[in-house]
């Protein structure tokens, strides 16, 4: 049997820009994307913190600290609110350990 499991997150970054002209995604910090393990277009669901609104997008990369949702998703969110980023996966395992990455409130990872 196969399970879907939490793969990894990163937890409680801020979104630091909106860009509703961009053709959709969410662009993230490359070095915070590859720690928790996110692939380039993989599909993610973000989690508003402050609003509770829940979307589904994909992944790209960008620069150092960005958070930045783009496309229609634009219009969930707003500059400065926390949000958890959450991919998913199939496995045969029953106990699966998620990657989780948190960050401080300068999208900076926490030790």
């Amino acid at each position: 049997m196969l399970y879907e499991v939490l793969k990894s997150k990163i937890h409680m970054a801020r979104v630091t820009e909106t860009n509703k002209e961009y053709e959709g995604s969410i662009t993230i910090d490359e070095k915070l994307a590859r720690k928790a393990k996110l692939l380039l277009n993989e599909k993610v669901l973000i989690g508003d913190i402050e609003t509770g609104n829940r979307f589904y997008t994909y992944v790209i990369y960008g620069k150092d600290g960005e958070i930045c949702v783009n496309g229609a998703a634009a219009n969930l969110v707003e500059i400065g609110d926390r949000v958890i980023i959450m991919s998913f996966g199939l496995t045969d395992k029953q106990h699966f350990i998620p990657t989780i990455v948190k960050v401080d409130e300068n999208n900076r990872l926490k030790e």
